[in-house]
């Protein structure tokens, strides 16, 4: 099959690695596959280091152009967010690809807007959404997406990085909490400072390391580091390259979303057996089910403290979650499967329309 990827986003967060993912499975099955992507943008730039044959453009007009004038060229347009399948879709007359949409958010279809939404969806061929709880609006309009979970495979850690950043922040010695999440209100992140505040009222032998890009509460977050007199123990820390590095040093990584389509980052903490504490947001509760790491309520910063608090100090919890999660990933999340199911997926859709 002749797969083009979507991906247009200006940032690299879970979404593009997993379109990255994409492409590493498809092409080692034998696929030839391509990218559309964002000009001068670190997804274009990640899949050419890959060897990838990549396409861009500047705004939505040129993208328009590229799927009217040579989606011809596919079998699979391969859309892995929302915008682009939108695209994908108004030109699919002209392109005549099979249109597969990846759904990576839990957005609730606003009323009034239920028409529109589900008549685009209904002009997706194969609907994957990243869990179930990805899929819950789709079936509430009456589709029924398959579930194919997001993928996390090993990596060698850059040794250097993960040394400058324990320099950077004086590391030694401490014990290191972390999670790495964008300063939005969807991720929360002021219930996470108000429950390390707790946490640090009671001991001071760690620090907390914030790792994300800006957001719309990055202001207030950085107030309320300030308020709360949490310099130097709660470091926002922005978008740093390489941030998988830094599992290896964590002693428990920390979820705080109010909404959560999967949260893909607490998979790379199982991989790297890093006890994980959580809100039971959304596909996050699937997750950490089955005593896979420590469930709090949304918005509880107390619950949220306390979890840290039994994983820093019981050994014992921290081996029992952390090899159940490890063993979790390692069968449900591999890049390799998740390749196989997209590509079943994609070859029925061919087989259905006769191609």
């Amino acid at each position: 099959m002749k797969i083009l990827q979507l991906n247009f986003e200006k940032g690299w967060r879970g979404g593009e690695r997993q379109t990255l993912y994409c492409m590493l499975a498809f092409r080692a099955a034998g696929h030839e596959v391509e990218l559309l992507a964002r000009e001068g943008g670190p997804m274009a730039e990640r899949a050419r280091a890959e060897g990838f044959t990549v396409h861009t453009a500047r705004n939505v007009p040129g993208q328009l152009a590229y799927l009217a004038t040579r989606g011809r060229r596919h079998d699979v347009i391969h859309a892995q967010t929302a915008n682009t399948v939108t695209w994908a879709v108004l030109t699919k007359r002209l392109h005549g690809a099979l249109v597969v949409f990846s759904r990576r958010t839990s957005f609730v279809v606003k009323p009034g807007e239920e028409w529109k939404t589900g008549a685009k969806w209904r002009r997706v061929d194969v609907m994957a959404t990243v869990s179930d709880m990805a899929a819950a609006e789709p079936r509430r309009l009456g589709l029924s997406p398959v579930v194919i979970r997001s993928a996390v495979e090993p990596r060698a850690i850059d040794q250097a990085n993960v040394d400058a950043l324990v320099q950077e922040y004086q590391l030694q010695g401490k014990k290191v909490l972390a999670t790495s999440a964008a300063l939005i209100q969807d991720k929360d992140p002021l219930t996470l400072i108000r429950a390390v505040a707790r946490l640090a009222k009671t001991r001071d032998d760690f620090v907390f390391l914030h790792f994300g890009g800006g957001g719309h509460r990055e202001q207030a977050a950085r107030d309320l580091v300030d308020e709360l007199g949490l310099a130097g123990t709660y470091q926002l820390c922005g978008f740093r390259r390489g941030v998988e590095d830094f599992y290896s040093i964590m002693d428990v990584f920390v979820m705080s979303s109010e909404e959560e389509a999967l949260g893909s980052s607490v998979l790379d903490a199982f991989l790297l057996r890093v006890p994980v504490v959580s809100t039971a947001a959304g596909g996050l509760a699937e997750s950490l089910a089955d005593g896979r790491g420590v469930l709090c309520p949304v918005g509880d910063d107390a619950a949220l403290a306390d979890g840290m608090a039994r994983l820093l100090d019981d050994a014992a919890l921290r081996a029992e979650v952390t090899e159940k999660a490890h063993a979790y990933v390692r069968s449900e999340h591999d890049v390799t499967e998740m390749g196989r199911r997209y590509l079943e997926q994609m070859t029925q859709g061919l087989a259905r329309r006769g191609r």
